[in-house]
């Protein structure tokens, strides 16, 4: 199945079409960007960074891409796939946007889920340059942008697909880029997720938040489901990489941290809660919120 890169992409700094010629991405108003080397767009101005390197480290990427690449969340990578495959649109032809896409995991294995179906567009978005790169290093295929959620560099009611798998959802910008009746699929941490390791790093467990929660605006809900199953992990490396591409890590104190890195083995549930929107009408684009 042919997978190929996004070509929708949109200026950062004025959100024109851009179109490319060799590695060079360009607007009507003559704003440049280059492909890297490795093979990403870098669409992140340097206006909309709140630090010098933002998003996750260099180390966080790496240690996530150890653990992802060792299957250990296939389940939800399967999950996902089922549910974005689950209804193709007329076109034969998928859109997806990754938002938040880490190292690319998820795109990934989209890609090769889906090597019976038409032909994927993919683009991964990250905040994280040292993401992006992994991503890019990984598969040549998907389109790679560092971006940000906040201002998507993409064009208007493109996409299929929007994945948000543990990130940080700007349902403003989700429904703008969506076709009408494109769909968001949101995966979010469950009640139980990590909990094994939670109760050993804090002192005490905060309560659950409540699951209902309101329809986004511009997006109705089509369906939840839930994935929980169990991981054991043997050595003291797959723990430190568990814990290192988590919130966790900046959260818990010293003490819980040193704890967490005296194990030797741990058994620990994932629980995960996936749910599929339909984007009812796309939100006004931020230019037309201004004259509105």
């Amino acid at each position: 199945m042919p997978v190929e890169p996004f070509q929708a992409l949109a200026c950062p700094l004025d959100g024109e079409p851009l179109s490319h010629t060799g590695a060079a991405w360009r607007c009507p108003a003559g704003h440049n960007f280059d492909t890297a080397r490795q093979g990403y767009i870098h669409l992140l101005p340097v206006q909309n960074k709140r630090s010098l390197h933002p998003g996750d480290s260099k180390e966080m990427v790496a240690a996530r891409q150890r653990f992802l690449n060792g299957g250990f969340y296939q389940p939800v990578a399967d999950a996902v796939n089922r549910l974005v495959l689950a209804e193709m649109p007329d076109t034969h032809r998928l859109t997806c946007l990754d938002a938040g896409c880490g190292e690319g995991y998820y795109l990934r294995q989209l890609a090769a889920a889906a090597a019976e179906q038409p032909a994927l567009e993919l683009l991964g978005v990250d905040i994280s340059k040292w993401a992006v790169l992994a991503a890019a290093k990984q598969d040549k295929h998907p389109a790679w942008v560092v971006g940000t959620n906040a201002r998507l560099p993409v064009l208007s009611s493109s996409v299929d697909r929007v994945l948000c798998v543990f990130g940080f959802p700007v349902y403003a910008e989700f429904a703008r880029v969506l076709k009408p009746g494109g769909q968001l699929l949101q995966v979010d941490a469950g009640p139980a997720h990590l909990r094994e390791l939670r109760e050993i790093i804090y002192p005490t467990l905060k309560p659950e938040k409540s699951a209902v929660r309101d329809d986004p605006v511009g997006f109705r809900v089509l369906g939840s489901a839930m994935e929980r199953f169990v991981l054991t992990l043997d050595s003291q490396e797959r723990i430190a990489d568990l814990l290192a591409m988590t919130p966790h890590l900046y959260r818990a104190t010293a003490e819980g941290l040193e704890r967490a890195v005296a194990l030797q083995s741990l058994t620990v549930t994932v629980d995960v809660r996936l749910t599929r929107y339909q984007c009812t009408l796309p939100n006004p684009s931020p230019d037309e919120k201004e004259s509105a």
